[in-house]
């Protein structure tokens, strides 16, 4: 294994990279992207910057890894439908001698370790917690020219879902090895649908976190093209938006457009309402907090001389906190009602409540700091700036306290684009990472200690 740390060596030059003229705000990302990676500070293999340890077993089990991610990413599977995908997991899991549970949320699957380690009766530690990962993929065509490119029309891993699997396929495998290396348990949940039907509640509501399989903490990560290669974010608090959904339909009343004050037009009281809408974050929102909200679509109409009977808008908003979620939904119920009334018009507002906030909490967070500190170093182990993106992780986090970390990657495209593919150089960081947090919290008594059992015999992966 040490051999194949050293062949992967690989050493950076410093390269002067010139600012994008135009392009817009992707090619200045692209642009500071790049300049960041160059200015990190590399050590073999990996990724690995000084200061960090990726284990020489982990190590070996790197190209295995490649592969088996490969080979999810070239037979996507979407949200609900991943029926190759958990019989791949579940078989795997169960080749390590894991039990192993299946049809949550329809196609999730629950892989449970259970150490043998002594617990070491001095440490802060829990007795089961739980690891994540997503398995869906996205409703997009892939146009990028990879061997391992999608083998299904309109179906695509453009999030590294198929990453995040194999990720926590590893860290299986080398606990179910090392089972003297932890004393508790560790639950694995392969989860469906996060892209869409919010696959982690759906598993809750199958029992998962709730009756079985109960978890003291949470963990889960994300791969992030917007942060250089060997560094993992990682921040207390919300981190993630909630993301609700609205659709407006306004009713007037129709008529020919060259006698409009025979009528009442929907479009003029549309405009009015979007602009109304404008406030709504602005003086309804904590301007120290963050909150948005977007109007997306305006349909209405049918012919160029007809004021039509109705016109719907529809949009999003999100937010970290839940009393501004709340003030946001009735704030908007009440300004699209009341500018509507005011031209004679109605509005129906409905509101289609999605995921809410991810929200990591503090001790959880200090914990996995610590176990993100010992795979990268602690200089590169970051606080980046929440998004207001969304993910179903957050129901877990509803459940029990935990972590959502963030790791660094080098990405052909970015999340969500046709052309991106999980970086694999990251799987060893992101598989040294849940280990630590298992070590960490499932605490044992090290080798040669009263009351400990005696190792078990090392080798490569099988």
């Amino acid at each position: 294994a040490d051999r194949q740390v050293a062949t992967r060596a690989r050493t950076r030059t410093t390269t002067t990279t010139a600012r994008p003229a135009a392009g817009g705000a992707m090619a200045a990302r692209r642009w500071l992207h790049t300049r960041m990676r160059r200015a990190n500070t590399w050590r073999a293999p990996f990724g690995v910057p000084s200061g960090g340890r990726v284990d020489p077993y982990v190590a070996a089990m790197w190209e295995e890894l490649r592969d088996v991610r490969r080979d999810i990413h070239a037979h996507p599977e979407l949200g609900l439908e991943e029926r190759r995908t958990s019989a791949l997991v579940a078989d795997t899991l169960r080749r390590l001698g894991m039990d192993v549970a299946t049809g949550f949320g329809k196609t999730g699957v629950v892989g449970s370790v259970h150490g043998t380690g002594q617990r070491d009766p001095d440490a802060d530690g829990v007795s089961a917690i739980g690891i994540r990962a997503d398995m869906d993929c996205l409703p997009m065509q892939e146009e990028s020219d990879i061997p391992h490119r999608s083998k299904f029309p309109g179906k695509m891993h453009a999030c590294g879902h198929d990453g995040h699997t194999t990720i926590a396929l590893g860290a299986a495998h080398f606990l179910a090895t090392h089972r003297d290396l932890f004393a508790g348990t560790v639950h694995f949940l392969f989860q469906p649908a996060e892209e869409n039907h919010g696959g982690a509640e759906m598993m809750i509501n199958d029992g998962v976190l709730s009756s079985k399989f109960i978890c003291d903490e949470v963990y889960g990560i994300h791969n992030w093209p917007y942060l250089p290669p060997g560094t993992i974010s990682v921040r207390e608090g919300p981190i993630m938006a909630s993301n609700d959904e609205f659709d407006i339909s306004i009713r007037g009343n129709g008529g020919h457009a060259a006698m409009p004050h025979l009528a009442v037009d929907p479009v003029v009281v549309a405009c009015q309402v979007v602009s109304a809408l404008q406030s709504v974050v602005s003086r309804g929102v904590d301007p120290i907090k963050s909150g948005v909200l977007s109007v997306t679509q305006i349909n209405g109409g049918s012919a160029y001389n007809v004021i039509p009977e109705t016109v719907t808008l529809k949009g999003t908003f999100r937010t970290f906190r839940d009393e501004d979620r709340d003030r946001i939904a009735t704030r908007l119920e009440n300004i699209a009602s009341s500018v509507a009334e005011a031209h004679g018009a109605t509005a129906v507002v409905q509101i289609t409540a999605g995921y809410p906030a991810t929200v990591n909490a503090e001790k959880q967070t200090a914990f996995a700091r610590q176990a993100a500190s010992a795979v990268v170093g602690a200089k590169n182990v970051v606080s980046a700036d929440p998004t207001m993106g969304s993910e179903d992780f957050s129901y877990m986090l509803q459940r029990a306290p935990g972590c959502y970390a963030w790791i660094g990657a080098d990405s052909p495209g970015m999340l969500h684009e046709d052309t991106f593919d999980f970086d694999d150089e990251i799987i060893p960081i992101g598989v040294q990472y849940f280990v630590n947090l298992a070590k960490l919290r499932l605490p044992a008594l090290p080798a040669g200690q009263p009351g400990s059992p005696p190792p078990p015999p090392q080798g490569p992966p099988p």
